[in-house]
């Protein structure tokens, strides 16, 4: 799938805003399977083109036994359509049909990916849209559309944020220390899209990147966890001036719409946001393609509807 190459503002810090930055000299980390819990740049280099993995014909896993509500046991109800509970992570499928666990640090390149939603794991990053809607078509499943997202975020009464209308300190996996300043220094202008943006070690610190449910109280009353922070979630939209009459969107993302279209959406937030492009759930990014993709991006699917 063809990008463009237009200058990429990296997410959750919009021009101008000043962001308190914690340095650190050294940053110890952990191997990828161990325990987790910091954001964005100015501006990175456009992504190069992903090839695109070919979707496995082979014979594919039973679905989980359904839930309340007609959804798969790893999925929720969000009005007409089932979710996700959990931030997706990767299995590989490979030829006789049997799975193996995919490094969740690792790009998705290579293989035949399929979309896993389970609590107690780190959720993919270093994902694109692209290779996120393939692995959720790989599951059984697609990319949530950015209304059915939204809705499953902020539930019927518009909640602000999954667990109620007034944010929570502590509730949901937000507003971390700024990881790859601390990492790769404090000047946006040294930082580079492949080696920086990229770097595996990101998502394997410890205190930033959490598993999947570790934070019990960043849920909505349907059972979908991490829908605020963690990891940005693609959600299948590109942009145009329709955005606007599906979520809530600030006025400054309001206004480049125009600009911005044809680029990809993801929602939500991660670890080193607040609500520098929206508030909980109407936190909205639109200015990366849909080959893009670091240490913050991830995704969650949907079915049905």
């Amino acid at each position: 799938m063809p990008v463009s190459r237009p200058r990429v503002r990296h997410v959750g810090v919009l021009t101008g805003t000043t962001v308190t930055l914690v340095a650190a000299a050294v940053l110890l980390v952990r191997p990828w399977g161990g325990p987790a819990h910091a954001d964005s740049a100015k501006r990175a280099p456009s992504p190069k083109t992903e090839p695109r993995t070919t979707p496995a014909t082979e014979r594919t896993p039973s679905p989980p036994a359904a839930s309340p509500g007609g959804c798969p046991a790893d999925m929720t109800a969000a009005g007409p359509v089932c979710i996700d509970r959990y931030e997706a992570h990767l299995a590989v499928r490979h030829g006789d049909g049997s799975l193996s666990p995919h490094p969740p640090h690792a790009r998705p390149t290579g293989a035949t990916f399929v979309a896993r939603s389970t609590a107690g794991v780190r959720p993919q990053s270093y994902i694109s849209r692209v290779e996120a809607a393939l692995a959720c078509e790989n599951a059984g499943k697609r990319l949530c559309s950015a209304s059915e997202w939204y809705f499953a975020c902020s539930g019927p009464d518009k909640r602000a944020y999954p667990y109620g209308e007034r944010f929570e300190s502590g509730r949901c996996n937000t507003g971390k220390p700024h990881l790859l300043s601390i990492r790769h220094g404090k000047d946006p202008r040294g930082w580079k899209y492949d080696e920086h943006f990229n770097d595996p070690l990101l998502c394997q610190a410890p205190g930033f990147l959490a598993p999947t449910g570790e934070h019990s109280g960043c849920v909505t009353a349907e059972g979908a966890y991490d829908l605020v922070g963690n990891l940005h979630e693609w959600v299948s939209d590109r942009v145009d001036l329709t955005l606007a009459d599906k979520v809530p969107l600030t006025d400054g993302i309001r206004k480049r719409l125009r600009s911005n279209t044809g680029k990809g959406v993801f929602m939500g937030g991660f670890f080193s946001t607040t609500s520098e492009h929206g508030q909980g759930c109407a936190f909205v990014t639109a200015a990366h393609e849909p080959g893009y993709h670091d240490y913050s991006t991830g995704f969650r699917c949907c079915k049905g509807g």
